[in-house]
Order: structure tokens, then sequence, then C-alpha cells
């Protein structure tokens, strides 16, 4: 995929805008040369001390266009609200818990950030009993049932939630000093789609919505082999 300088992204509109215009737009290089946004980036604001890709997640989620997440190979990216309900349908329809107890301890998260509405992943860790601080009834008598859950990472957690597209990051929230200003990495805050989008549910098989989205990619990236198209598909 060739990028020409006017396709180049200098803005948070730019970004937006790309991610609308090809419907699904991961963020780091992912084996197709050119479509991701840090190639699609202009060099002078990837990690160049201006703002960039990295602060414009935030107001490009608040636009309400495009959904957000580790979408793709367990890799962040975009997907536009047009290709979401196709992508959702899909993604439920797989499983990427390893077993049953893994995909237990998957519901519990998530009944906890539906219950939430939505979550950091610090306030899910006081949440599920892992901090101090206010706890959910709910989630702390199913993790009690799970052995070690002391050693429980939440990070391959949200991962699996997110690719299963029952989870996705609502926003980004910053520390900012005396003067307003926001500095830092983001945080990110966690809901589902259906809280975020309401919702979203489509008239096909999860079968007939993988074509859908398989012709989608030939279209869009047709130089891309068919091994790198599935990763994406996930």
């Amino acid at each position: 995929m060739i990028i020409s300088d006017k396709d180049r992204i200098r803005c948070a509109e730019d970004m937006e805008r790309q991610v609308l215009e090809l419907g699904f737009l991961p963020f780091f290089r992912c084996g197709i040369p050119g479509f991701s946004i840090e190639e699609r980036t202009a060099s002078e604001y990837w990690f160049s001390g201006e703002e960039g890709p990295w602060e414009w997640k935030g107001p490009v989620l608040r636009e309400g266009h495009c959904a957000y997440g580790k979408l793709f190979n367990r890799k962040a990216g975009y997907v536009s609200l047009k290709w979401l309900p196709d992508l959702m349908n899909y993604r439920r329809s797989r499983h990427y818990a390893k077993d049953e107890d893994t995909a237990a301890l998957d519901d519990v998260v998530l009944q906890t950030i539906y219950t939430e509405s939505g979550v950091t992943v610090r306030e899910l860790r006081r949440l599920l009993g892992f901090a101090k601080g206010r706890k959910c009834r709910m989630a702390i008598d199913l993790v009690d049932q799970i052995p070690d859950q002391g050693k429980i990472s939440l990070e391959p957690i949200l991962t699996r939630l997110m690719m299963r597209l029952q989870v996705v990051i609502a926003d980004f929230e910053y520390n900012t000093d005396r003067h307003g200003n926001s500095y830092g990495w983001g945080v990110a805050r966690y809901t589902t789609p259906e809280n975020l989008y309401g919702h979203l549910g489509v008239s096909c098989t999860p079968e007939e919505s993988y074509w859908k989205i398989y012709r989608h990619f030939q279209r869009i990236v047709p130089e891309a082999s068919e091994k790198r198209i599935l990763e994406l598909i996930g």
C-alpha cells in the first residue's frame, strides 16, 4: 500500500477520517506495508515531542464514530461503527479462552465491567478484591472460587475480552498539572460496546459477517496475503 503525502496523518481528524474510509486500521505495523497508523503518520508527529497519535486516541473516540482496543491479533487498532456490528457478530462466535476456568474468569471480569459501566484497571482490581477499597460482592464471590486469584493478571483477560469484542476502550484519562495541562500516559477506561454505542445487532450469521469482512479486506489491502488477512479478522 503506497501512502501519498496527502494521506499522511497529521491530526486527530486525519486519523479518524482514515479509519472511517478504510473501516479497519491497526495502530501498529501488522505485516501489511502501509496498513497502520504508525506507518501512515507523518514522521514529525510520531514520537517527536509533538502531540501525535497517542494523544489523538481519546479525541477520536469521543467523536463516537469508531471503536478502539486490542482488536487485531491482540494488538491495538480501530474499527468504524459501520463495520463494528459484523466484527462483533463474528468475534463473539469464537472462543479465545484456553479452558473453562479461563472462560469463567473472563466472564467475572466482563460482568464487573458491565455492572460498573466503565472502569480503569486500577478500579477493576479493587472491585475484584485484589486491592483495598470498595469491592463488588458478586465479583469477589466468583473470584474466590478460582484458585491462586492473587496471581491473576488482568491484562490477558482484558485482551481476550477485547478480541471477542465484549469490551472496548471508551476513553483515555490523563493526570493534569496545576495549570490544567495533561501529562503522562493516558489510562484506559474499559466498557462494553453496548454501553458505549447501544445495540449493534446484525441480521446475518457469524459466517456471513466473516465473509463480508474478508471480502472487504481483499478490496482495501489487495496486496495482503491470506495469512495476514486471517490474522486481522481474528
